[in-house]
C-alpha cells in the first residue's frame, strides 16, 4: 500500500549557496527517489533556520514565539521525517542549529526519524555528528538512523559520500515507513515522562480539579 511522507529538512547553513544545504538537500532527493521506487510519495519542506535567527533569539531570551517559528514547530510536529543538517564550527554544532532545537518543546519529536548530517571545513570535525549532534537528538527522544552525513571539501567528488547518502536516506525510508512515531504517540504516549504543558498541553490528561492544581493556580483545596 503506498504511504505518502511528510519530509523536513531543517538547514542551519548561513551562506548562499551552503553546503550544508546541499548536504541536506542531496539526502532530501535520496529519499524522495527511494521512496518514489518503493510506490510511496514524499512531500519536503525546508526549513532555512538563517531566515529564522532573530525569531529564535527571541524565542531563546523571551519565550515568545513568532508566527515564523510556529509555523517551523508545526511543520516538525508534522513531520513523518527529518533531516537535520548543521555546519561545524570550532568543533561543534553551529549556535544557530543548536539553539533552534533548544527552543522546541521537549515532546515535540519523540519517536521521529532523523537523518543527521554535518558539513565542516576540515576532516578533523567528522566526529561531531555522531559526537554531538546524535546525544542532542537522543535527549528529544527521536530516532536518529544508523548512518550519519559529513562532508568536509574533499568528500565532494567522493563516490564514497554518494554511497553514505543513500544508506542513510534508505534507513529514514524505512523508519518513516514502519510507522513507529504514530504508533508510539497513539499507543504508548502515557509512557514517557512529560513535562507540564508540553506539545501544547494536548497530549496528556492532567486533572486541574485536583487539589492540588487548585493551590499551584492560587485558589483554595477546599
Amino acid at each position: 500500500m503506498s504511504q505518502i511522507f511528510n519530509l523536513v529538512v531543517v538547514s542551519a547553513g548561513t551562506s548562499d549557496p551552503s553546503s550544508t544545504r546541499l548536504l541536506a538537500d542531496r539526502a532530501a532527493q535520496r529519499v524522495a527517489a527511494l521512496a518514489d521506487r518503493r510506490g510511496d510519495a514524499v512531500h519536503t519542506r525546508v526549513i532555512d533556520l538563517r531566515e529564522l535567527a532573530s525569531d529564535i533569539t527571541t524565542a531563546l531570551t523571551s519565550q515568545l514565539v513568532t508566527p515564523e517559528l510556529q509555523r517551523a514547530v508545526d511543520a516538525l510536529g508534522a513531520a513523518d521525517g527529518i533531516i537535520a543538517a548543521a555546519p561545524v564550527y570550532k568543533a561543534g554544532a553551529s549556535g544557530l542549529f543548536t539553539s533552534f532545537f533548544h527552543v522546541l518543546d521537549n515532546d515535540l519529536l519523540i519517536g521521529k526519524p532523523v537523518l543527521l548530517a554535518a558539513t565542516a571545513g576540515t576532516a578533523r570535525h567528522a566526529l561531531v555528528v555522531d559526537d554531538q549532534m546524535r546525544s542532542l537528538f537522543a535527549y528529544l527522544r527521536t530516532l536518529p538512523v544508523p548512518t550519519s552525513l559529513f562532508a568536509a571539501p574533499e568528500d565532494w567528488a567522493d563516490e564514497a559520500l554518494n554511497r553514505r547518502v543513500d544508506r542513510a536516506a534508505f534507513e529514514l525510508v524505512l523508519l518513516m515507513e514502519s510507522g513507529f512515531a504514530r504508533q508510539v504517540r497513539g499507543e504508548a504516549w502515557q509512557n514517557y515522562q512529560h513535562e507540564f504543558g508540553s506539545a501544547g498541553g494536548s497530549d496528556f490528561d492532567i486533572d486541574t480539579e485536583s487539589d492540588l492544581m487548585r493551590l499551584a493556580t492560587g485558589g483554595s483545596a477546599v
